[in-house]
Formats: C-alpha cells, sequence, structure tokens
C-alpha cells in the first residue's frame, strides 16, 4: 500500500463573506513555540484593509437594524459552531501558544463560554445603560445605547483565541461591524474563526480577519476615515501611540491597550468592551394630557 501525502491545509483571509487571497500575493510562515512550521499565512496589504472596510461598512445596516434578540441568536448559533469543531481549535491553540492538550482545550472551552456569554447580553445591555431619565418638566426624556459603527479590533498577541473573541465578540454583540487584525504571530485560530463565521448565521462583511504584519495593517485601518473606532489590545506601546495620532484625525473612539502583564483574558469581563463602542442617544418627548381631568401620563 503506498504511502498517503497529507492534504496540507490552505489558509485564508475572511473578507464579506469570502475567502480571497491577500491582494498583494504574499505569505508568511507560521511556526509553533518550537520553530516548527506550521502553515503559510497570508499576509495582507493596504489593499486587503481597504477591502474589508467597504465590506464592514456594507454589512453595518443590516446588522445594527437586527434587533438584538435575532443578534443574541446569531451568536448563540456561532458557539454551536465552535462546539462542534473544538478538537480542531485544541490542536491550533496548542500549537500556537506552546500549550498542552489540556490546557489549550480548557482554553477553547472558556472561548466557546465566552462567546455564549456575550450572546446573553445582546437584549440585556440597552436595559442596563439605557432607560428613562428624570427631567424637569412635562416630558419623556429616554436614553438608548446605539453602535458606534465599523470598529478596527487588533488581537493580542499572546492569547490567539480566547483573547481574540474577548475582543471581537463584543464588538459585534452590540451592533459593530469588526475589520479584525488577527494575532501575527499565531494568526490560525483567528483564520479558522473566519470559517466557523462563514458558516454559521452572521452575514458575510459583519467580522472580516486579516493576517499579517499587525504594523502594516493597523496603520491605514487607525487612519482610514471610514472606520469609526478602534481597539488598540494588540498593539505595543509605541505602535499604540502611533495609532492614537492616526485615529486623531478622524475623531475615532480609541479604546487603548493594557499592558500584557495585567491582562487576564480568563476573567469574567464585565461590561466594559461591551459599551465601549457604544453610543447614547437621548429623545425627548412632551408628555400630554387625557380627558376633561387633565392628567398627564
Amino acid at each position: 500500500m503506498s504511502e498517503r501525502l497529507t492534504v496540507l491545509k490552505t489558509y485564508k483571509l475572511y473578507v464579506g463573506g469570502k475567502f480571497p487571497r491577500s491582494e498583494s500575493g504574499r505569505v508568511y510562515e507560521v511556526t509553533d513555540s518550537k520553530n516548527n512550521w506550521l502553515a503559510n499565512a497570508p499576509q495582507s496589504s493596504r489593499k486587503d484593509a481597504r477591502d474589508a472596510v467597504v465590506a464592514a461598512r456594507k454589512a453595518f445596516g443590516a446588522w445594527s437594524g437586527a434587533t438584538a434578540y435575532n443578534r443574541g441568536q446569531v451568536l448563540y448559533r456561532v458557539a454551536e459552531m465552535l462546539e462542534g469543531r473544538r478538537a480542531q481549535f485544541v490542536h491550533e491553540v496548542a500549537d500556537a501558544e506552546g500549550l498542552s492538550k489540556s490546557k489549550a482545550a480548557d482554553q477553547v472551552d472558556a472561548t466557546i463560554d465566552r462567546w455564549v456569554w456575550y450572546a446573553g447580553w445582546t437584549d440585556k445591555i440597552a436595559q442596563v445603560i439605557g432607560g428613562a431619565n428624570p427631567v424637569a418638566g412635562p416630558y419623556f426624556n429616554l436614553s438608548s445605547p446605539e453602535p458606534t459603527g465599523v470598529v478596527a479590533v487588533l488581537a493580542p498577541q499572546e492569547s490567539s483565541f480566547l483573547g481574540l473573541v474577548s475582543v471581537l465578540a463584543p464588538v459585534i454583540a452590540t451592533g459593530n461591524t469588526a475589520v479584525v487584525v488577527a494575532s501575527e504571530n499565531a494568526p490560525l485560530p483567528a483564520l479558522s474563526l473566519g470559517e466557523v463565521l462563514a458558516t454559521s448565521d452572521v452575514p458575510g462583511g459583519v467580522v472580516n480577519v486579516l493576517s499579517g504584519r499587525t504594523a502594516e495593517i493597523a496603520t491605514p485601518l487607525a487612519s482610514h476615515q471610514d472606520i469609526n473606532a478602534i481597539d488598540l489590545a494588540g498593539a505595543d506601546e509605541l505602535l499604540a501611540k502611533e495609532l492614537e495620532i492616526a485615529a486623531a484625525d478622524n475623531l475615532k473612539r480609541v479604546l487603548r491597550p493594557q499592558p500584557v502583564d495585567k491582562v487576564d483574558w480568563s476573567a469574567t469581563p464585565g461590561l466594559d468592551r461591551l459599551t465601549a463602542f457604544l453610543e447614547t442617544k437621548t429623545v425627548w418627548h412632551p408628555t400630554g394630557s387625557l380627558g376633561a381631568s387633565g392628567s398627564s401620563y
């Protein structure tokens, strides 16, 4: 019996619901913690970044206009798909982060649980941070959160899957669309997540995943006039400062990175990232009188 050759996986970008190769045709080698070759990942160009922004903007209207309950159902479906591909992600996370299979399994389980956690918040966050405001006068004064728009997300460098989902899920749970720059040295779990999103109910363009050199991709995203906010979780101190300056040109909302030694991605996330890319809309409406008595409602 002849020896069988393994069919190696070709990793691609995920942009607009499709899987293009990098526009530049470039790839770079991804290795494990022992410097063993794992795969060639596409090395995104500035053109790829611009294409991802176009796709995210196109998807924003329908995604932000969907009901919060529907978004929660869609996100929960992603968790179901992740559970079905758990073994694949355990293998990729173990290779990416140099973990044992058991520790990688714990990371993947925590990641799936984190996705479910954010799915459950989609139709609750408005009740927590919105509501009626007491005002002097015959008015209703109501505040409600609305998504900021297109958000560029620099995924954490050191946590290829749990950290990635911890910064991505709250962005789309609240109705934003995202352009994700995967961990530079460990992009494979992020690229595989794109495959899961494509086969779930997430509309194309809601999440776009780019791999490559973080600084090369993030620089045009930070200065892009059609990006409304940027999460700098995956930027080092020097790069973060440069990107903040570039982002100021069109008044982007910027979420600054925390020092790596202070980030515990396994901790309960709280609501900070859910509220980071929400705007508050306040509506005034006059009260009226009912009947001859003049009682108001």
